[in-house]
């Protein structure tokens, strides 16, 4: 997964600023040898202590930078590329850097960039963090065109919704589909519509939009987003997702909660786990079930949609199936 960098990304060490200078480059080769660097692409290394440190969204972002060093002419970097610079969350699993062409003849893909063939008069680009990028969204849609539906929604729920950490204000869905008019074949244009029409800003994290991408493709019923359920104390607690048919709740776990200041408010990683049993045990007083899901269900197909039938979660209704009786 993508997402934005909390933290100053590290400085990457350049092979050819040292031949600049007319030293030797060996003295990197040989701290790549003994692990003090780690090697990112030809004569590209950063120190491995502060590699090990970065989250893989974060050694992807750098991955970008380093290949707009690497080559040798102005490279428009987009799709999770593109998205990376944004701050755009993905889906990365072993991604390569991507970037557009409008070049027709051939040799598109190589030193571990992708390219993507455009046409000159659609060549919509910014600058960015010193890096050329395709509009934030251009970004979007074209991760919508060619990635999983289930994927597609965790950029598409991340860029409706104002990015606090970016500074960016949120699209609207009326920009998206008026961008979206003729860009693409019909097929496409309309499993891009669809969706953008799905997408929702009450999605609280990538892992929860990912979630309801997955839900969704699998045939499962719409889940309630954030639902409020007083407890017996009187207060109330706030599910994931809630399906009320079956009473049943879905909580999905992401790192964030146990890591991130905004979500621990200070406490210690164990004490948080402390408190969401106390939660999960706050609802459940009220008779509802819970079911809870974690990065590896959602990146082990068909876990999340096992889990959640066992919970008794329904299959979705089809419009022809007209009301129950």
């Amino acid at each position: 997964m993508s997402q934005p960098a909390e933290t100053r990304l590290p400085k990457l060490v350049l092979a050819k600023d040292l031949s600049l200078l007319g030293a030797s480059t060996k003295a990197l080769s040989e701290a790549s040898r003994a692990g003090a660097l780690t090697r990112i692409r030809q004569g590209i290394y950063v120190s491995t202590s502060e590699w090990r440190q970065l989250q893989p969204w974060q050694q992807y972002r750098l991955r970008v930078e380093a290949a707009a060093e690497a080559l040798s002419k102005p490279t428009v970097f987009s799709r999770h590329s593109a998205g990376a610079v944004w701050g755009i969350p993905t889906i990365l699993r072993g991604q390569p850097v991507h970037a557009i062409t409008t070049f027709r003849g051939g040799g598109r893909s190589r030193a571990g960039v992708k390219r993507h063939l455009v046409e000159g008069g659609r060549l919509d680009f910014v600058e960015r963090d010193g890096l050329l990028v395709t509009g934030r969204v251009v970004t979007v849609l074209d991760l919508a065109a060619y990635v999983p539906f289930a994927e597609a929604i965790v950029p598409l729920d991340h860029v409706i919704k104002p990015d606090l950490m970016c500074h960016l204000p949120a699209l609207t869905k009326a920009q998206l589909l008026e961008a979206l008019e003729g860009r693409y074949p019909p097929t496409v244009e309309r499993r891009v519509r669809a969706a953008i029409e799905f997408a929702d800003p009450l999605s609280a994290s990538a892992g929860e939009s990912y979630s309801r991408g997955l839900i969704h493709a699998a045939g499962l019923a719409r889940p309630v987003l954030q639902y409020r359920i007083p407890d017996v104390a009187g207060s109330a607690v706030f599910a994931d997702f809630y399906w009320e048919e079956t009473r049943t709740v879905g909580e999905f776990d992401g790192i964030q909660k146990y890591q991130k200041p905004e979500y621990s408010n200070g406490r210690m990683p164990s004490q948080v786990v402390v408190d969401e049993k106390l939660r999960e045990d706050r609802i459940r007083a009220t008779g509802r079930g819970v079911v809870r899901w974690v990065w590896a269900d959602l990146n082990n197909p068909g876990e999340l949609e096992r889990k959640l039938r066992k919970a008794g979660v329904p299959g979705r209704r089809r419009a022809s199936a007209g009301p129950r009786t």
